[in-house]
């Protein structure tokens, strides 16, 4: 397979998980805002902070409100994380590989990327609002579900499913890490009576509230659903699923060592973390070490496996 190749099928793996995880930020960060009082509610800027879009959105608007934040989260120009932009990047790579990928997935790619772009005017109301994203998340499922039943398991769909899961482990510990601070500064009396609404807001956003009330059987609570986001190998958006997914994948690849090891070391230190007992800062240090991680690991497959030589295309090893 040409490098060029496992690129755009790596990257656009990563767009569509991008977009389909921002629309969920956006949908439950709204049902959040009605169910907490005012005072308690984080608002609007967590979102954006979640996106690692803090500087560009600092360019364009003066304030965080309501408006201004979905505008940039779902579409602004200058946002190249935005859902539609997400969507192009995500088409534009399925373009460059049509010949690789089932003609259903372009057309579907397609379809999605053009239903975000002809009704984003909607998605900024409070009406139109839900059915946008959910029209953006379930198409988004729509293509994944495609790309897993009708690609064979070769080296195109292992790098769909490493893409994925890189993004997916990302964006799961990205939303821990901002909602921590955001919603629970540290326990205090005045926060209490609120602390299961909080963390039910950070389950519905990566869909694992059932999952945890089946898995746990237990009130949902801080130290609980942190160990269960971070560590449950069994719950397909939790940061060690994902990993051990990406792990599975890059064994069928050839050069693989220096990845397989970095991946390795961080599934330990991720299983044998007592992340639940982690006070603010110390889980803040920890999620930034892993996001530092998931940065070189990206880097190593770009070395590896991405690498185009002056004047021709590579091909991998």
């Amino acid at each position: 397979m040409l490098s060029r190749v496992a690129e755009n099928l790596y990257w656009m793996a990563r767009y569509i998980e991008r977009a389909e995880n921002t629309a969920r930020l956006i949908n439950v960060n709204a049902f959040l805002l009605f169910d907490l009082p005012a005072g308690i509610a984080p608002g609007w800027q967590p979102i954006v902070a979640i996106s690692g879009m803090d500087e560009a959105f600092s360019k364009r608007y003066t304030e965080y409100s309501e408006r201004n934040c979905v505008k940039f989260l779902l579409g602004d120009s200058e946002n190249p994380s935005s859902v539609i932009a997400s969507l192009a990047a995500a088409r534009e790579n399925c373009r460059t590989v049509r010949e690789i990928l089932p003609r259903l997935i372009w057309e579907a790619l397609t379809e999605l990327y053009l239903f975000a772009k002809e009704n984003a005017a909607s998605g900024l109301t409070k009406k139109g609002r839900h059915a946008y994203l959910k029209g953006i998340i379930e198409g988004s499922q729509k293509i994944s579900g495609m790309l897993n039943s009708t690609l064979m398991r070769d080296e195109a769909y292992h790098f769909i499913r490493i893409g994925r899961h890189l993004e997916r482990a990302d964006m799961t510990s990205r939303i821990l890490d901002v909602r921590t601070v955001s919603l629970l500064p540290e326990e205090t009396s005045e926060l209490r009576p609120f602390e299961t609404i909080q963390w039910m807001s950070v389950l519905k956003t990566l869909t694992g509230y059932n999952a945890y009330r089946r898995k746990k059987q237990t009130r949902v609570q801080r130290k609980v659903v942190l160990s269960f986001l971070l560590q449950d190998s069994t719950f397909p958006r939790s940061v060690t699923f994902s990993l051990e997914a990406l792990q599975h994948s890059l064994l069928t690849l050839k050069n693989n060592d220096l990845l397989l090891s970095s991946v390795s070391r961080l599934l330990k230190k991720l299983v044998t973390t007592d992340v639940g007992d982690l006070k603010q800062q110390e889980l803040h240090s920890f999620i930034d070490e892993l996001q530092l991680s998931f940065i070189r690991i990206n880097q190593l497959l770009a070395e590896t496996y991405f690498f185009r030589a002056k004047g021709r295309q590579g091909a991998l090893a």
